[in-house]
């Protein structure tokens, strides 16, 4: 077992993971692990950066598939022993001229952006050594649906004392009802990529507060809008490069010792509060 530190990051053979992977090459000291569902193009990435003259390493990684998650989980136990960074940035979205319906939109979106988050990081936290740090990507769109939802839908995600359950039982209810066609109805708004990235958000706060209550105080859980960035998701539409757009989440994911700032939401490296 190697006594080496870690850094993981999800989702990162394009785009703004590559270029966090790219970062934390320069700036972590460990081994950082590049990973993505294709092994092909996970490797083609690594080779592109071992042409810039940096060393990450790959690791194949479906978010949403447990036994994939698992399998990265447990090479990480018997290689390091833990993790000392985990950045979660694997994501997707239907583009705007999606032929997809609402229903199917929302039916995939949640899973894969929302209920992998969770599985994941439930799934790395025993791992996480001393001055850990789990860096979510989320986004602003998680404000402006929040901003969309009802007076009591609201009130739920912003609830200081929400729980895991409850926060998968309204996400839950939004699928469900986006397949009627009743998701506005209910309180939703008609976003979901947004809702997903809501409850990303909200996550964030609730799994700060149980690794607080596990006594681990030194482990720090923030999740950040990297911002309008020109990647495949946005159509190559934005206004920051993918380097540009990685400098958030490598700002929370490299808080230093001693750092306080957990469960808060980061645009621009600064505390935002999206819940106001």
């Amino acid at each position: 077992m190697s006594a080496q530190r870690v850094a993981i990051v999800t989702g990162s053979n394009k785009g703004i993971g590559f270029a966090i992977v790219r970062a934390l090459c320069k700036k972590f000291e460990g081994d950082v692990f590049l990973t993505a569902r294709n092994e092909g193009r996970g490797n083609t990435a690594v080779n592109a950066l071992e042409k810039e003259g940096l060393h990450p390493k790959f690791h194949s990684l479906d978010v949403t598939d447990q036994k994939s998650v698992a399998t990265l989980v447990e090479f990480i136990r018997k290689e390091y022993g833990g993790v000392d960074v985990l950045v979660h940035n694997a994501a997707i979205a239907f583009k705007s001229a999606d032929p997809a319906p609402f229903a199917e939109q929302a039916r995939v979106t949640v899973p894969s952006n929302f209920t992998a988050t969770i599985k994941l990081c439930e799934s790395f936290l025993p791992l996480m050594r001393d001055e850990g740090r789990i860096a979510i990507v989320s986004s602003m769109s998680s404000t402006m649906s929040l901003k969309k939802c009802s007076k009591e839908n609201q009130a739920i995600f912003k609830s200081p004392d929400l729980t895991v359950e409850k926060l998968v039982q309204k996400l839950d209810e939004f699928v469900e009802a986006a397949q009627t066609g009743a998701h506005i109805e209910k309180g939703f708004p008609g976003s979901a990529y947004g809702m997903s990235k809501l409850g990303v958000t909200a996550y964030t706060r609730i799994l700060a507060r149980k690794v607080q209550e596990m006594g681990k105080s030194n482990i720090l859980v923030n999740c950040c809008c990297p911002g309008y960035v020109i990647t495949d998701m946005t159509s190559h539409k934005g206004t920051k490069t993918p380097d540009e757009g990685a400098e958030t989440p490598v700002h929370i994911a490299l808080l230093p010792k001693g750092s306080k700032p957990t469960g808060e939401f980061f645009s621009d490296k600064q505390v935002r509060k999206w819940y106001s």
